[in-house]
């Protein structure tokens, strides 16, 4: 028998791979970072001597979920500002509040954040925030695997000062994580609106010179849009294509205001997309046209977006949320069907942050970034169709186990690599000091 670290036995196995596989009465082998072999118990129970067996109990054994955006240190400020259009919301409260931030409160914000994902089942996700030296430092100590980038705008940020020291600090960045196993740093202007043209060629030019990725925000509001139609006379996404900024390594966060060319050049451009459907209906933005974007076969993930503006990092409600809104809102209970939202919320969220080879799917070869669902619940009885109970029954609170790159992060719901409640007794520390207009 060979040798394995792990052996997660006794579930079902939900594969995400190119045929979506169901194993039932399935397990997972892993062998330091990676996933050795998926298959049926008995066979990989007689090939496989392992040095630690994870029960799942009749559960569902499946990739762990990929969050596409969000703004991790913004747990310090989750319930800040509340029922507020997304420009006051941005303007008035958020802006003057992340102005004194500070490297601990980022450092610490992150953690809290990355120990409510992996509580709630998400192993990989893409950060865009300030001092993301600091969120960084907190993912690769939490054991998660991240995007992560700082956030550039035309004004002096609260970490770097002006905007082209802003420019040096990505880059300084990219040089520092190039080779880690869990962090990849990409070049992050915020928007259309806070960056000047100038700006986003810059950013794109750091993003070329280095291989990366980009994100931006983009299309959010119809305000946006029309702010932009009035100062370069196009739509953003149309701005951005003749300032040369869409690309294949461009993740577009949002892109809720849409026209029917905005699209065409988004999948001429092979651009990838961040659906934060949560967010978006808290602050009025408006409904994504997500379903007319998987038709012209743009690739597109799902993404909680941060805590100020959602106000949870729970993936299993947003697929939730994301499968619902957009069935009322075209009358047809047919799309963003649950299948397709599980997929959005693995293997092509990977497929969104590059990641698709290495991640998104269990498959042998793959890093081993799996969790464990337990099914065993009233609320997840009976199973008849294991994409809907994900969707439509499952909350972040059913996963049990959670698995980054080969090490176990949490097992029976306890985290192995976060002091949470000391995490936690620190963001209330900082809330404690944030100090800004509130929204009564």
């Amino acid at each position: 028998m060979k040798p394995v670290d792990i052996l997660i036995r006794n579930g079902s196995v939900l594969t995400m791979g190119p045929r979506d596989t169901l194993i039932k009465k399935g397990a997972v082998a892993v062998a330091g970072d990676r996933i050795v072999e998926v298959g049926t118990e008995d066979a990989l129970a007689a090939s496989y001597q392992a040095a630690r067996t994870i029960e799942a109990r009749g559960g569902i054994i499946m990739p762990g979920l990929v969050n596409t955006h969000t703004h991790a240190a913004m747990t310090c400020f989750r319930g800040l500002a509340d029922d507020l259009p997304l420009m006051t919301w941005l303007h008035d409260y958020i802006f003057p509040a992340e102005a004194k931030l500070t490297f601990d409160n980022v450092y610490q914000g992150t953690l809290l954040a990355c120990s409510e994902m992996i509580l709630s089942g998400t192993t990989t996700f893409c950060d865009m925030y300030l001092f993301e030296e600091a969120a960084a430092q907190a993912v690769r100590e939490a054991g998660m695997r991240a995007v992560v980038g700082e956030v550039i705008y035309d004004f002096p940020s609260p970490n770097y000062g002006p905007v082209e020291e802003g420019l040096k600090y990505t880059e300084a960045l990219i040089k520092k994580w190039r080779d880690d196993p869990l962090i990849t740093i990409a070049v992050e202007p915020h928007s259309t609106f806070v960056c000047s043209p100038e700006l986003l060629q810059k950013a794109r030019a750091i993003a070329d010179r280095n291989g990366v990725l980009m994100v931006i925000h983009l299309s959010e509001t119809e305000q946006e849009v029309a702010q932009i139609r009035e100062e370069y006379g196009r739509t953003p996404v149309a701005h951005l294509a003749d300032i040369g900024f869409l690309s294949p390594n461009l993740i577009a966060d949002h892109c809720v205001v849409l026209t029917a060319e905005d699209m065409v050049l988004l999948k001429d451009f092979d651009v990838k997309i961040a659906h934060n459907p949560e967010s978006n209906m808290k602050l009025a933005s408006g409904v994504a046209p997500i379903p007319e974007l998987l038709k012209h076969g743009i690739t597109v993930g799902i993404g909680t977006d941060g805590c100020a503006s959602n106000n949870n990092l729970d993936m299993f409600q947003e697929m939730d949320t994301a499968a619902k809104l957009h069935k009322v809102h075209t009358l047809d209970p047919t799309v963003m069907d649950a299948r397709t939202v599980v997929r959005m919320a693995t293997i092509d969220g990977a497929r969104v942050l590059g990641m698709d080879a290495i991640t998104g799917s269990l498959e042998a070869g793959k890093k081993a970034d799996i969790i464990v669902i337990d099914i065993r619940r009233p609320h997840l009885i009976p199973l008849y169709n294991i994409y809907s109970h994900l969707v439509y029954a499952v909350t972040g609170s059913d996963v049990v186990t959670a698995i980054v790159n080969g090490r176990v992060l949490m097992e029976e719901r306890v985290l192995a690599t976060i002091d949470v409640d000391e995490v936690m007794a620190a963001v209330n520390r900082i809330a404690e000091g944030i100090v800004v207009k509130t929204s009564d």
